[in-house]
C-alpha cells in the first residue's frame, strides 16, 4: 500500500498522519508531499523517518491512495494527473465537492455509493460534515424539510496563521493579521468570501452540500457561519424541522445510535458538547436537544466536532478505509 499525502506539513496533514496511525491504516509506503520549501525535509510516521517529495515525484511513484490537503488550486491541477497514474484521490478543498462528475462522501451516510471508477472523491465542508452527520438518522426516519443553522467555528479552521494571529493578540502582540479584524475577544461573521445573494461562500457550501450528500434538492438550509476566538473544534446551533411527527425520546435515541455521534445531554448537570472537551476526538457530538415550541416536527440540537478531525482528516481516512475494506483498489 502506497499511500501519498499531499500536504503533509499543514495542520490537517498533520492530523491526518495522526489518524492513519491510531486506526493503524495498512501504510508500506508513505510518500509525503508538500512545497517546494519543504521537499528533502523529513517528516516521521509509524516509527519511521520519510523524506518530504514534490507532488511530481509523487505522481511517478503511483500511489494507491492521494490524500490531499493543499487547497482547491493544487487539487484542480494534480488531483487528475494522481487520478491518471491509477490514484485513489480523496480531496480536503472545495474544488471537486459541487461537481456532478464526483461524489460528495461521509462514509456513514453514502459510502456505499463509492465504486472503483470513482477516482477523485470529495470530502465535505467540516462544518457540514457534523451537520449531517448529526442529523443523518433523524432524516431517514422523519425527513428532512428544513435547517437553520449558526456556526461558531475555530480558528483552526482557517489554518496555522489564524492560530498565530489568536495568539499574538492574547500576548498583546500584532502579528501577521489573517482576518479583517481582531479575533481575540470578538466574533467574526464572515467566514470565506461574500457572495452576490449576501451569503458567505462557506453558508452557501452547507446548503450545497448537504442536499448533494443526502440526495435530496428539496431540503431548504440557511446558514449563518460566524468566527470565534477559540480552538478545539467548530460547534454548531440547529434548528431542523422535518416532515413527520416525533417524540422528543425517540429523537434522542435514534441520535445516540448514529455511527460517529455521541450524545451528551445533561444540562441539568451543565453537561452539554464543547469545543474545549471535542479537541482530538473523531466523534460528532450532540446537546441541547429540545423540541421548538414554537413549531411542529421541529427540534434544536447543539452539535460540535474538531474540525480538524471528523471535519477533515478522520473523514477523509475514513474514506481511505471504505476503499481498502470493500476491495475497490485493486479489488
Amino acid at each position: 500500500m502506497k499511500l501519498a499525502i499531499v500536504g503533509a506539513t499543514g495542520l490537517v496533514g498533520g492530523e491526518i498522519l495522526k489518524v492513519l496511525e491510531e486506526v493503524s491504516f495498512p501504510v508500506d509506503i508513505l510518500i509525503p508531499v508538500a512545497s517546494k520549501s519543504s521537499v528533502g525535509s523529513t517528516i516521521n510516521y509509524d516509527g519511521k523517518s520519510w523524506t518530504v517529495k514534490s507532488v511530481d515525484d509523487a505522481i511517478n511513484e503511483a500511489p494507491d491512495i492521494a490524500i490531499f490537503s493543499a487547497g482547491g488550486k493544487t487539487s484542480l491541477t494534480y488531483a487528475p494527473l494522481f487520478a491518471e497514474a491509477g490514484s485513489f484521490v480523496i480531496d480536503n478543498s472545495s474544488a471537486w465537492r459541487m461537481s456532478p462528475e464526483h461524489k460528495l462522501i461521509v462514509p456513514e451516510i453514502n459510502g456505499d455509493t463509492l465504486t472503483q471508477n470513482d477516482k477523485i472523491i470529495a470530502n465535505p465542508n467540516c462544518s457540514t460534515i457534523q451537520m449531517v452527520l448529526a442529523l443523518a438518522n433523524l432524516h431517514q426516519s422523519f425527513q428532512l424539510k428544513r435547517i437553520v443553522v449558526s456556526t461558531y467555528q475555530s480558528v483552526t479552521g482557517t489554518g496555522k496563521a489564524a492560530v498565530d494571529q489568536l495568539l499574538s493578540e492574547r500576548k498583546g502582540e500584532m502579528g501577521k493579521q489573517v482576518y479583517p479584524h481582531p479575533i481575540d475577544l470578538n466574533a467574526i461573521p464572515h467566514i470565506d468570501s461574500f457572495l452576490d445573494n449576501g451569503y458567505t461562500k462557506e453558508e452557501m457550501k452547507m446548503v450545497n452540500e448537504t442536499k448533494k450528500i443526502f440526495r435530496d434538492e428539496s431540503i431548504q438550509v440557511t446558514a449563518t457561519a460566524v468566527r470565534l476566538p477559540i480552538m478545539g473544534g467548530h460547534a454548531e446551533s440547529i434548528n431542523a424541522e422535518f416532515v413527520k411527527h416525533f417524540n422528543l425520546d425517540d429523537a434522542k435515541e435514534i441520535i445516540s445510535n448514529t455511527p460517529g455521534v455521541e450524545l451528551k445531554d445533561n444540562p441539568q448537570n451543565n453537561e452539554y458538547p464543547m469545543p474545549l472537551y471535542a479537541q482530538n476526538s473523531n466523534k460528532v457530538y450532540v446537546g441541547r436537544v429540545r423540541l421548538d415550541e414554537t413549531q411542529e416536527n421541529t427540534i434544536n440540537l447543539w452539535v460540535v466536532a474538531d474540525n480538524l478531525r471528523k471535519g477533515a482528516a478522520t473523514n477523509a481516512v475514513q474514506i481511505a478505509e471504505y476503499l481498502v475494506t470493500n476491495n475497490l483498489i485493486n479489488g
